[in-house]
Protein backbone atom coordinates (compact mmCIF):
# COMPACT_ATOMS: atom_id res chain seq x y z
CA UNK A 1 0.00 0.00 0.00
CA UNK A 2 2.86 2.28 0.63
CA UNK A 3 4.57 1.97 -2.63
CA UNK A 4 1.07 2.38 -4.38
CA UNK A 5 0.43 5.40 -2.43
CA UNK A 6 4.05 6.96 -3.27
CA UNK A 7 3.29 6.24 -7.08
CA UNK A 8 0.04 7.65 -7.15
CA UNK A 9 1.71 10.45 -5.60
CA UNK A 10 4.09 11.46 -7.55
CA UNK A 11 1.42 10.86 -10.56
CA UNK A 12 -1.15 13.21 -9.18
CA UNK A 13 2.01 15.90 -8.38
CA UNK A 14 3.22 15.84 -12.09
CA UNK A 15 -0.41 16.11 -12.93
CA UNK A 16 -1.11 19.09 -10.69
CA UNK A 17 2.36 20.78 -12.18
CA UNK A 18 1.14 20.19 -15.91
CA UNK A 19 -2.43 21.73 -15.41
CA UNK A 20 -0.90 24.48 -13.62
CA UNK A 21 1.50 25.46 -16.64
CA UNK A 22 -1.29 24.50 -18.94
CA UNK A 23 -3.73 27.05 -16.69
CA UNK A 24 -6.62 23.87 -17.47
CA UNK A 25 -8.85 24.99 -14.65
CA UNK A 26 -11.05 22.00 -14.38
CA UNK A 27 -8.76 19.26 -14.57
CA UNK A 28 -5.87 21.37 -11.83
CA UNK A 29 -8.88 21.13 -9.33
CA UNK A 30 -9.71 17.47 -10.17
CA UNK A 31 -6.23 16.68 -9.53
CA UNK A 32 -6.20 18.85 -6.47
CA UNK A 33 -8.88 16.71 -4.45
CA UNK A 34 -7.03 13.78 -5.49
CA UNK A 35 -3.63 15.48 -4.01
CA UNK A 36 -5.17 16.52 -1.32
CA UNK A 37 -6.64 13.16 -0.58
CA UNK A 38 -3.71 11.33 -0.79
CA UNK A 39 -1.57 13.67 1.42
CA UNK A 40 -4.22 13.39 3.55
CA UNK A 41 -3.83 9.52 3.89
CA UNK A 42 -0.48 9.63 4.75
CA UNK A 43 0.30 9.27 8.40
CA UNK A 44 3.70 10.82 7.93
CA UNK A 45 5.51 12.28 4.90
CA UNK A 46 8.16 9.80 4.21
CA UNK A 47 11.54 12.27 3.73
CA UNK A 48 12.17 11.45 0.12
CA UNK A 49 8.32 12.60 -0.72
CA UNK A 50 8.57 16.07 1.16
CA UNK A 51 9.48 17.73 -2.04
CA UNK A 52 6.79 16.87 -3.58
CA UNK A 53 3.69 16.80 -0.82
CA UNK A 54 5.09 20.85 -0.51
CA UNK A 55 4.69 21.35 -4.12
CA UNK A 56 1.35 19.91 -4.06
CA UNK A 57 0.63 22.40 -1.47
CA UNK A 58 2.49 25.20 -2.90
CA UNK A 59 0.32 25.37 -6.40
CA UNK A 60 -2.89 24.82 -4.27
CA UNK A 61 -2.36 27.66 -2.28
CA UNK A 62 -1.12 29.75 -5.18
CA UNK A 63 -3.91 29.05 -7.36
CA UNK A 64 -6.08 30.33 -4.79
CA UNK A 65 -4.23 32.89 -3.35
CA UNK A 66 -6.64 35.81 -4.34
CA UNK A 67 -9.15 34.09 -2.41
CA UNK A 68 -9.11 35.53 1.02
CA UNK A 69 -11.82 33.69 2.21
CA UNK A 70 -10.23 30.61 1.96
CA UNK A 71 -8.28 29.37 5.06
CA UNK A 72 -5.56 26.69 5.14
CA UNK A 73 -4.11 27.54 8.75
CA UNK A 74 -5.55 27.16 11.77
CA UNK A 75 -4.68 31.23 12.44
CA UNK A 76 -7.59 32.76 10.79
CA UNK A 77 -5.08 35.76 10.32
CA UNK A 78 -3.15 34.12 7.61
CA UNK A 79 -4.13 34.30 3.80
CA UNK A 80 -3.66 31.28 1.15
CA UNK A 81 -0.41 33.18 -0.12
CA UNK A 82 0.80 33.65 3.76
CA UNK A 83 0.47 29.92 3.93
CA UNK A 84 2.04 29.38 0.45
CA UNK A 85 5.17 31.60 1.59
CA UNK A 86 5.28 28.84 4.57
CA UNK A 87 5.22 25.82 2.38
CA UNK A 88 7.90 27.34 0.21
CA UNK A 89 10.40 27.79 3.40
CA UNK A 90 9.74 23.96 3.46
CA UNK A 91 10.36 23.14 -0.13
CA UNK A 92 13.54 25.11 -0.45
CA UNK A 93 15.19 23.47 3.02
CA UNK A 94 14.84 20.37 0.29
CA UNK A 95 17.20 21.91 -1.97
CA UNK A 96 20.47 23.35 -2.17
CA UNK A 97 20.43 24.75 -5.62
CA UNK A 98 18.19 27.31 -7.62
CA UNK A 99 19.34 30.38 -5.29
CA UNK A 100 18.36 33.22 -7.46
CA UNK A 101 14.97 31.27 -8.81
CA UNK A 102 14.21 30.72 -4.43
CA UNK A 103 15.17 34.47 -4.16
CA UNK A 104 12.87 35.74 -7.35
CA UNK A 105 9.76 33.31 -5.90
CA UNK A 106 9.80 34.29 -2.09
CA UNK A 107 9.91 37.98 -2.94
CA UNK A 108 7.17 37.98 -5.14
CA UNK A 109 4.93 36.11 -2.60
CA UNK A 110 5.90 38.47 -0.08
CA UNK A 111 4.96 41.07 -2.16
CA UNK A 112 1.99 39.95 -3.17
CA UNK A 113 0.47 39.06 0.63
CA UNK A 114 0.48 42.76 0.91
CA UNK A 115 -0.80 43.54 -2.46
CA UNK A 116 -4.02 41.05 -2.48
CA UNK A 117 -4.69 42.47 1.15
CA UNK A 118 -4.63 45.83 -0.68
CA UNK A 119 -6.86 44.95 -3.65
CA UNK A 120 -9.40 44.08 -1.40
CA UNK A 121 -8.87 47.00 0.60
CA UNK A 122 -7.71 45.52 3.91
CA UNK A 123 -5.26 48.16 4.87
CA UNK A 124 -4.94 47.47 8.71
CA UNK A 125 -3.80 43.73 7.98
CA UNK A 126 -1.26 44.35 4.83
CA UNK A 127 0.21 46.55 8.17
CA UNK A 128 0.09 43.63 10.57
CA UNK A 129 1.09 40.99 8.14
CA UNK A 130 4.65 42.85 7.85
CA UNK A 131 5.10 41.65 11.50
CA UNK A 132 4.88 37.87 10.25
CA UNK A 133 6.81 38.16 7.24
CA UNK A 134 10.00 39.68 7.84
CA UNK A 135 12.58 39.02 10.58
CA UNK A 136 15.11 41.89 11.72
CA UNK A 137 17.56 41.01 9.45
CA UNK A 138 19.68 44.06 7.63
CA UNK A 139 18.76 41.89 4.38
CA UNK A 140 15.17 42.65 4.70
CA UNK A 141 15.02 45.49 5.34
CA UNK A 142 14.76 47.17 2.41
CA UNK A 143 11.58 45.34 1.35
CA UNK A 144 9.79 45.83 4.16
CA UNK A 145 10.57 49.48 4.36
CA UNK A 146 9.03 49.76 1.01
CA UNK A 147 6.07 47.96 1.37
CA UNK A 148 5.31 49.95 4.90
CA UNK A 149 5.81 52.73 2.34
CA UNK A 150 3.11 51.34 -0.42
CA UNK A 151 0.60 50.41 2.59
CA UNK A 152 0.74 54.14 3.93
CA UNK A 153 -0.28 55.20 0.68
CA UNK A 154 -3.62 52.78 0.28
CA UNK A 155 -2.63 52.91 -3.64
CA UNK A 156 -2.88 48.76 -4.64
CA UNK A 157 -1.82 50.08 -8.33
CA UNK A 158 1.52 51.43 -7.49
CA UNK A 159 4.79 50.85 -9.43
CA UNK A 160 6.43 48.39 -6.97
CA UNK A 161 2.65 46.37 -7.03
CA UNK A 162 2.53 46.39 -10.79
CA UNK A 163 6.37 45.37 -11.36
CA UNK A 164 6.22 42.32 -9.02
CA UNK A 165 2.95 41.42 -10.24
CA UNK A 166 0.66 37.60 -9.39
CA UNK A 167 0.99 36.88 -13.06
CA UNK A 168 4.86 37.36 -12.76
CA UNK A 169 4.75 35.35 -9.82
CA UNK A 170 2.74 32.74 -11.67
CA UNK A 171 5.09 32.56 -14.38
CA UNK A 172 8.44 32.20 -11.88
CA UNK A 173 6.51 28.91 -10.29
CA UNK A 174 5.53 27.71 -13.88
CA UNK A 175 9.68 28.20 -14.55
CA UNK A 176 10.01 26.35 -11.51
CA UNK A 177 7.45 23.56 -12.19
CA UNK A 178 10.01 22.99 -15.49
CA UNK A 179 12.69 22.23 -13.98
CA UNK A 180 10.43 19.87 -11.68
CA UNK A 181 9.37 18.07 -13.98
CA UNK A 182 12.32 17.97 -16.09
CA UNK A 183 13.78 16.08 -12.83
CA UNK A 184 11.35 13.55 -12.37
CA UNK A 185 10.70 12.69 -15.81
CA UNK A 186 11.34 9.12 -14.26
CA UNK A 187 7.59 9.11 -12.92
CA UNK A 188 6.66 5.04 -13.01
CA UNK A 189 3.13 5.19 -13.21
CA UNK A 190 3.43 7.78 -16.36
CA UNK A 191 6.19 5.10 -17.81
CA UNK A 192 4.19 2.44 -17.23
CA UNK A 193 0.94 3.47 -18.28
CA UNK A 194 2.56 4.48 -21.76
CA UNK A 195 3.92 1.05 -22.05
CA UNK A 196 0.35 -0.39 -21.50
CA UNK A 197 -1.63 1.64 -23.40
CA UNK A 198 0.60 1.08 -26.61
CA UNK A 199 0.85 -2.93 -26.24
CA UNK A 200 -3.13 -2.41 -26.15
CA UNK A 201 -3.75 -0.17 -28.76
CA UNK A 202 -5.58 2.02 -26.33
CA UNK A 203 -4.32 4.86 -27.60
CA UNK A 204 -5.94 4.49 -30.98
CA UNK A 205 -9.10 2.96 -30.12
CA UNK A 206 -10.28 5.72 -27.94
CA UNK A 207 -8.85 9.17 -30.80
CA UNK A 208 -11.57 6.95 -33.07
CA UNK A 209 -14.39 7.44 -30.81
CA UNK A 210 -13.79 11.82 -31.69
CA UNK A 211 -16.32 13.04 -33.88
CA UNK A 212 -15.16 14.73 -36.60
CA UNK A 213 -17.22 17.76 -36.06
CA UNK A 214 -15.67 18.43 -32.74
CA UNK A 215 -14.05 22.40 -32.74
CA UNK A 216 -10.62 23.13 -31.40
CA UNK A 217 -11.74 23.63 -27.66
CA UNK A 218 -13.64 20.40 -27.70
CA UNK A 219 -10.52 18.54 -28.91
CA UNK A 220 -8.19 19.76 -26.57
CA UNK A 221 -10.49 18.85 -23.48
CA UNK A 222 -11.41 15.40 -25.07
CA UNK A 223 -7.71 15.27 -25.56
CA UNK A 224 -7.15 15.59 -21.95
CA UNK A 225 -9.49 13.63 -20.49
CA UNK A 226 -8.25 10.55 -22.64
CA UNK A 227 -4.75 11.69 -21.26
CA UNK A 228 -6.20 11.34 -17.47
CA UNK A 229 -8.12 7.91 -18.17
CA UNK A 230 -5.46 6.03 -20.18
CA UNK A 231 -2.52 7.02 -17.63
CA UNK A 232 -4.90 5.44 -15.05
CA UNK A 233 -5.88 2.38 -16.56
CA UNK A 234 -2.86 0.88 -15.29
CA UNK A 235 -3.40 1.60 -11.54
CA UNK A 236 -6.59 -0.18 -11.55
CA UNK A 237 -5.37 -3.25 -12.58
CA UNK A 238 -2.32 -3.08 -10.52
CA UNK A 239 -4.47 -2.41 -7.07
CA UNK A 240 -7.33 -4.31 -7.33
CA UNK A 241 -10.70 -2.52 -8.03
CA UNK A 242 -11.92 -3.67 -4.01
CA UNK A 243 -8.52 -2.87 -2.46
CA UNK A 244 -7.88 0.74 -4.45
CA UNK A 245 -10.95 1.81 -3.61
CA UNK A 246 -10.96 0.97 -0.05
CA UNK A 247 -7.09 3.14 0.21
CA UNK A 248 -7.79 5.99 -1.94
CA UNK A 249 -11.93 6.35 -2.53
CA UNK A 250 -11.99 9.76 -3.50
CA UNK A 251 -9.30 9.02 -6.37
CA UNK A 252 -10.77 5.68 -8.00
CA UNK A 253 -14.21 7.57 -7.88
CA UNK A 254 -12.61 10.34 -10.04
CA UNK A 255 -11.26 7.71 -12.17
CA UNK A 256 -14.53 5.83 -12.20
CA UNK A 257 -16.48 8.55 -13.36
CA UNK A 258 -13.53 9.28 -16.83
CA UNK A 259 -13.90 6.17 -17.77
CA UNK A 260 -17.89 5.35 -17.60
CA UNK A 261 -17.89 9.20 -18.99
CA UNK A 262 -15.57 7.85 -21.91
CA UNK A 263 -17.63 4.44 -22.25
CA UNK A 264 -20.89 6.77 -22.31
CA UNK A 265 -19.34 9.06 -25.36
CA UNK A 266 -18.43 6.02 -27.27
CA UNK A 267 -21.80 4.01 -27.32
CA UNK A 268 -23.43 7.14 -27.86
CA UNK A 269 -21.52 8.71 -30.47
CA UNK A 270 -21.26 12.07 -28.36
CA UNK A 271 -17.59 13.39 -27.32
CA UNK A 272 -16.90 14.46 -23.61
CA UNK A 273 -17.21 18.13 -24.41
CA UNK A 274 -20.37 17.78 -26.53
CA UNK A 275 -22.05 16.45 -22.98
CA UNK A 276 -20.34 19.13 -21.11
CA UNK A 277 -21.87 21.57 -23.00
CA UNK A 278 -25.39 20.39 -21.73
CA UNK A 279 -24.10 19.99 -18.29
CA UNK A 280 -26.37 22.86 -16.11
CA UNK A 281 -25.00 25.10 -13.99
CA UNK A 282 -25.01 24.95 -10.42
CA UNK A 283 -25.65 28.21 -8.11
CA UNK A 284 -22.08 27.16 -6.70
CA UNK A 285 -20.26 27.55 -9.74
CA UNK A 286 -22.35 30.88 -10.44
CA UNK A 287 -21.54 32.10 -7.82
CA UNK A 288 -18.04 31.59 -8.62
CA UNK A 289 -18.23 33.28 -11.48
CA UNK A 290 -19.71 36.09 -10.06
CA UNK A 291 -16.99 36.16 -7.76
CA UNK A 292 -14.50 35.84 -10.19
CA UNK A 293 -16.03 38.44 -12.17
CA UNK A 294 -15.67 40.85 -9.34
CA UNK A 295 -12.04 40.22 -9.09
CA UNK A 296 -10.76 39.99 -12.12
CA UNK A 297 -13.14 41.86 -14.35
CA UNK A 298 -15.36 40.89 -17.17
CA UNK A 299 -13.88 39.59 -20.10
CA UNK A 300 -10.69 38.12 -18.28
CA UNK A 301 -12.74 34.78 -18.71
CA UNK A 302 -9.00 32.60 -18.41
CA UNK A 303 -7.59 34.20 -15.46
CA UNK A 304 -11.47 33.31 -14.13
CA UNK A 305 -11.42 30.15 -15.13
CA UNK A 306 -7.97 29.18 -13.74
CA UNK A 307 -8.68 31.07 -10.44
CA UNK A 308 -12.37 29.54 -9.36
CA UNK A 309 -13.44 26.21 -9.04
CA UNK A 310 -15.64 24.99 -11.92
CA UNK A 311 -16.86 21.74 -12.92
CA UNK A 312 -15.31 20.94 -16.39
CA UNK A 313 -16.18 24.48 -17.73
CA UNK A 314 -13.98 26.71 -20.62
CA UNK A 315 -13.54 30.30 -20.79
CA UNK A 316 -16.33 30.50 -23.51
CA UNK A 317 -18.56 28.92 -21.49
CA UNK A 318 -18.20 31.31 -18.53
CA UNK A 319 -18.20 34.39 -20.79
CA UNK A 320 -21.77 33.00 -22.27
CA UNK A 321 -22.98 31.97 -18.97
CA UNK A 322 -22.86 35.67 -18.07
CA UNK A 323 -24.25 36.59 -20.71
CA UNK A 324 -26.93 34.83 -19.45
CA UNK A 325 -26.93 35.68 -15.87
CA UNK A 326 -27.11 39.30 -16.94
CA UNK A 327 -29.84 38.99 -19.52
CA UNK A 328 -31.75 36.97 -16.26
CA UNK A 329 -30.58 40.31 -14.01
Amino acid sequence: EAVAAEWMLEFACSCLCRHFAEQSGAEFWRWRDVAQALINGLSQIPPHQKKTVYLCQLLIRIAQGKSLGLKFENDQRISPLESALSVWTLLEREENKLEKLHEDIRRLIQIQIVAVLMEDRYFKEAAEVLERLFTDSESDKPLRVKLATVIKTKDPYVPLLQSFSYSLLISKIKSYIKLFMKENETNFLIQEATKHVMSKGLGATVLQNRPVEANENDKSDLETKQRFVLSIILLRDMLGQKLATSIFPIFFNLVLRSLNNTQNAGKNGVSLAGSRRRQRWTHKEDLELKLGVREFGVGNWAKILVHGNFDNRTSVMLKDRWRTLNKIK
